[in-house]
């Protein structure tokens, strides 16, 4: 018969979101609490992030991610947090219990009071795409060439074309340009680029990067390795446009063309997921739909920013600890649903008795506009942008009388 412990809290990760949830749950008087966490090390996607940018929120000064995470993990040792590494949790039932495997502990499993999933997230990788042509060496997903320079010391390619205009995708095009490869082009299907504007600025145009918006990747060529890319021209509605094909000799191709929440977890468990961010529907407490199961960071919905995601994590701590300790559970009785202007929204409902931060995305750029919460709160904004997220705090107060759903809206002024 398997082995079972009992513990008060697991927490499924350790990157920025699970070392956040862990120590904000130590902070608040959760004893009994394990991070478990797959990889070698702590850290998670921060250890291949080694320029700046990070930390200018939560701690008020320019870090890069390896720093932002050692700031976390000594946190975490000073709090005496168990972080069980190399070791994976296989399985979750809607009763909370674990099913972990390492090669110091074997198969067991791990039954807990509350649970915070907090694994990340993915790349799409290139077979999510359908592009034709053949299967060479040299094609690679941004954030695995990232990992490839910077933890590994091997450079993917010389000559590289990079598809998709999305956050690693940009730092890498500047990363590879300082390691001395030439990036010929950065091809952007969408007619805006899809990473933040800082990232555009300092990677591509002060390197002298091409950005091709409305292009895509039509076919690779190349036998052993790429030998090169055609590009073409896309319409309104994403469909080639005959006569505009280009050939750009390369051999390297990198894929940046979007993350996915990493959720095989969560929906064993039951989790319902939201098909607009890809995670958890969540309360305001960041509980999802099974009792007791909190997610937070790039698991619930992706970031841009770091500093968010250690954010959501304490908060998830905190309805964890509430949990865990037995207080009075107030149930979202309010549903919070964006229209053809909102791309997704977090959280998706609401118990309307205390203040709530929404945390969302409009689903095409737009210059001034009013953002609206119903007809009870409004917010005006002098742009926004679907690569960058809303953060927007609203007083629970003006939620009290309502039951039922609640719709968010962008309205674009003169």
């Amino acid at each position: 018969m398997m082995r079972t412990s009992h513990i008060d809290l697991a927490v499924i990760g350790a990157g920025p979101a699970g070392l956040a949830a862990a120590v904000e749950a130590k902070h608040l008087g959760v004893k009994d609490l394990v991070v478990f966490e797959r990889d070698e090390r702590p850290g998670g996607i921060l250890r291949q992030c080694i320029h700046a940018g990070f930390g200018l929120e939560k701690f008020n000064e320019e870090l890069t991610g390896p720093e932002y995470a050692n700031r976390y993990i000594k946190m975490a040792e000073s709090w005496g947090i168990d972080i069980s590494l190399d070791t994976t949790v296989l399985d979750i039932d809607k009763n909370r219990t674990l099913t972990v495997v390492s090669e110091q502990g074997g198969l067991r499993q791990v039954a807990c009071k509350s649970v915070i999933l907090a694994m990340g997230c993915r790349e799409r990788p290139r077979g999510a795409l359908g592009i034709p042509g053949t299967r060479p060496a040299g094609v690679f997903t941004a954030g695995h060439a990232q990992r490839l320079i910077n933890v590994e010391g091997y450079m993917p390619g010389r000559t590289v074309v990079i598809l998709g205009s999305g956050d690693i995708g940009l730092i890498m095009a500047r990363r590879l340009t300082l390691e001395g490869a030439q990036v010929k082009a950065v091809a952007e299907i969408l007619p805006y680029a899809s990473g933040l504007i800082r990232n555009v600025v300092q990677c591509l145009n002060d390197f002298a990067i091409p950005l091709l918006l409305r292009h895509t990747v039509a076919e690779i060529h190349g036998d052993r390795r790429v030998e090169g890319v055609t590009l073409v021209q896309v319409d309104d509605r994403w469909n080639p446009v005959e006569g505009t094909e280009q050939f750009i000799e390369c051999d390297t191709l990198l894929l940046s063309v979007g993350l996915i929440p990493e959720n095989e977890l969560s929906k064993a468990a039951g989790v319902m997921i939201d098909p607009k961010t890809g995670g958890a529907y969540v309360s305001d407490y960041f509980e999802s739909g099974v009792e007791g199961l909190f997610s937070c960071g790039n698991v619930l919905h992706v970031n841009d920013v770091v500093d968010n995601v250690s954010l959501e994590g304490e908060s998830a701590a905190y309805g964890a600890f509430r949990r865990i300790k037995g207080l009075p559970a107030e149930s979202s009785v309010i549903s919070i649903e964006g229209d053809e202007t909102i791309g997704q929204i977090v959280p998706q409902r609401i118990t309307g008795l205390r203040d709530v931060t929404f945390h969302l995305r409009v689903k095409r750029p737009m210059k001034k506009f009013i953002l609206q919460v119903g007809d009870r709160f409004e917010k005006k904004y002098p742009y926004a942008r679907p690569s960058e997220m809303i953060w927007v705090k609203v007083p629970g107060d003006i939620f009290r009388d309502v039951r039922g759903s609640i719709i968010v809206h962008c309205e674009e002024t003169s």
